[in-house]
């Protein structure tokens, strides 16, 4: 083969590469057609009134509604994290001790031990993070003698956190906030 003949070849070759392209992305479907249509719930899950029905509350298919999680109860109980970190300060262990105690005090209630993070970092890593701050809490907690059974974790990641925030208030979105199910 010549010179020219290759220079042609190679010419050829990467104008088809470059007409073909790379395949496009899929399209992403319409929200409303999806199952959980446009607003993230399930139209099966809807009762007359357009409420969410008993069933559609539910954390893994338990008792326990989300919708009844009495987030107040033991809010000064918030466990906070330094940046990009899971483990449970020394500081913030007796807040933990306390929501012991007020299971042992209630043992018909449960935990839903909810991981948050501050606004920075992808949405995937973030919701690792929050979801490995969750595990950390419920571990302590077995760790003192809090049945697992009695405990639930959820990543929220940084779903709620406040974008391009200061320090004073990033540091309040790192955390993990104690929420009382009925059993």
């Amino acid at each position: 083969m010549n010179l020219l003949t290759k220079k042609l070849c190679f010419v050829a070759l990467s104008a088809a590469v470059v007409l073909t392209g790379c395949s496009k992305k899929p399209k992403r479907p319409d929200p409303s057609s999806t199952v959980l249509g446009p607003s993230g719930i399930n139209p099966t899950d809807m009762n007359a009134n357009g409420g969410l029905t008993d069933a559609s509350t539910n954390i893994g298919g338990t008792n326990a509604a989300l919708g009844d999680g009495d987030r107040t109860a033991l809010q000064a109980q918030t466990i906070y994290f330094d940046f990009d970190k899971s483990g449970i300060k020394a500081s913030e262990r007796p807040k933990l001790e306390a929501a012991k105690k007020y299971l042992a005090d209630h043992p018909e209630l449960r935990l839903l031990l909810e991981g948050h993070c501050d606004w920075r970092g992808t949405s995937e890593y973030n919701l690792g993070l929050g979801d490995r701050r969750a595990n950390a809490a419920k571990q302590y907690l077995t760790t003192i003698g809090v049945a697992a059974d009695k405990l639930e974790t959820l990543s929220k990641g940084n779903l709620d956190a406040v974008e391009k925030a200061d320090e004073a208030t990033m540091s309040k979105d790192r955390r993990v906030e104690l929420v009382v199910l009925k059993k």
